[in-house]
């Protein structure tokens, strides 16, 4: 249905749509020391403007706000009118703590107490 506006018009129209994810999103990907801000992101992918770079591709680290949430790895990247798509190979979860080296005793003591 677009195709029978005027072209002017659909540009207007797909500026006024990545501004707008732009401001709903807090979600942005830093990659060589560059933020670009995440205008939509899916299991495996997530788009960024085009006009910020054109190819993106390696390990990169995905925030939301200050909250460092995934590490992916992005394969492959192409052009879609405005939008950088990404596709992942891997999405890893970061998590605060360190990973642990054993399996946790679910009966063990949670502290000691010292003698005083």
């Amino acid at each position: 249905m677009m195709e029978f506006f005027p072209k002017e018009l659909r540009d207007e129209i797909a500026f006024a749509q990545v501004s707008r994810a732009k401001k709903k999103t807090r979600l942005r990907v830093a990659a060589a020391g560059t933020s670009y801000p995440v205008l939509r992101f899916w299991q495996d992918g997530l788009t960024i403007e085009a006009e910020h770079t054109t190819h993106l591709r390696g390990l990169v680290d995905i925030y939301d706000g200050a909250r460092h949430i995934f590490q992916c790895l992005i394969v492959a990247s192409e052009t879609d009118g405005q939008e950088l798509i990404c596709t992942f190979k891997r999405a890893t979860a970061v998590f605060e703590r360190p990973a642990l080296d054993y399996e946790r005793d679910e009966s063990a003591p949670v502290g000691y107490l010292t003698k005083s």
